[in-house]
């Protein structure tokens, strides 16, 4: 059965009166979103100019990164938490909005392990068995936890931190034994993850990169939710959803690539302490419908 995580996840909590364990929730952080005006300069050349919370390399595109950055800021204005990262090869444009923070990665993780698997298989000259291509396929596009825990078993843990070396995932962190979905992970480790797959790199050789796109451009109707939200027609989405109880307050998470005819852009979200799934779904794709928006092509 698709997840974006098990439930056993987890991490045991304190006991509440009577049989039955749980985690408190937490105090939702009181964050005031604000963007200090700066004033106008002319930018030195070759110098990105930046618009809020948005970097242009030209100051022709200026006026659309505000117009991202304002959008953006209006999305999560009413978010407990959240971080968000952007990157288009097509305009340049890059967009960070607490980069480095951390959060539980829930089934976006599974996104990592395939990569290692690849990675690993790769380095010695072989190729995914059938049944390595059917968990991959159910892990992927299905978001099964079952998948997930037999090629996490099946990769390892030091062949999973090779991989985070290797791509300079430098600020993820692996979850504890089988608790694959509290993988601590930051927006831009995960724009980086995006970017490995969608560019030649020495990491993961062109089958491998295309292998992994096809399946997450697969993932079944039910979970292309997230930033898939506003993609323009003709854009190939490849995306990876997650979402994790904790109990009470939610986690939700999206990543995708979007490709069409060379041009590439990338869009990671991530959310926590969102009162219900359906707060953090709308936060993510409020987000993504302002980013697919202003950079779909032509």
């Amino acid at each position: 059965m698709g997840a974006g995580v098990l439930l056993a996840t987890r991490a045991p909590a304190p006991a509440r009166a009577g049989p039955v364990q749980a985690v408190p929730a937490r105090a939702l952080p009181a964050r005031a979103l604000r963007v200090t005006p700066r004033p106008s300069a002319r930018p030195a050349a070759g110098r990105p100019v930046r618009a809020g919370l948005c970097t242009s390399p030209s100051p022709a595109r200026h006026a659309l990164a505000a117009r991202i950055s304002r959008g953006i800021l209006a999305a999560v204005r009413r978010a407990p938490d959240a971080a968000i990262a952007v990157a288009d090869t097509r305009t340049g444009i890059r967009c960070s909005f607490h980069p480095a923070r951390h959060f539980d990665a829930a089934s976006i993780v599974k996104v990592i392990i395939l990569a290692a698997l690849l990675h690993e298989v790769t380095a010695q000259h072989g190729a995914l068995s059938g049944d390595q291509d059917e968990l991959a396929r159910e892990m992927i596009t299905e978001s099964d936890n079952a998948a997930a825990d037999t090629l996490w078993h099946q990769v390892g843990r030091a062949n999973l931190q090779l991989f985070l070396d290797l791509a300079g995932m430098t600020h993820t962190t692996l979850g504890q034994g089988i608790l694959w979905g509290l993988t601590k992970v930051t927006a831009q480790d995960e724009v980086r993850l995006l970017t490995l797959l969608t560019t030649a790199n020495q990491v993961l050789d062109r089958p491998s990169r295309e292998y992994e796109l096809r399946l997450m451009a697969e993932v079944v109707p039910a979970q292309r939710w997230g930033v898939s939200a506003g993609a323009a027609a003709g854009v190939t989405v490849h995306v990876k959803n997650g979402w994790l109880p904790d109990p009470e307050l939610w986690v939700i998470n999206s990543i995708g690539a979007f490709t069409d005819d060379g041009s590439v852009y990338e869009i990671v979200v991530l959310t926590e302490d969102n009162p219900a799934m359906p707060d953090g779904v709308a936060t993510v794709q409020g987000v993504a419908a302002v980013v697919n928006r202003a950079l779909a092509p032509g």
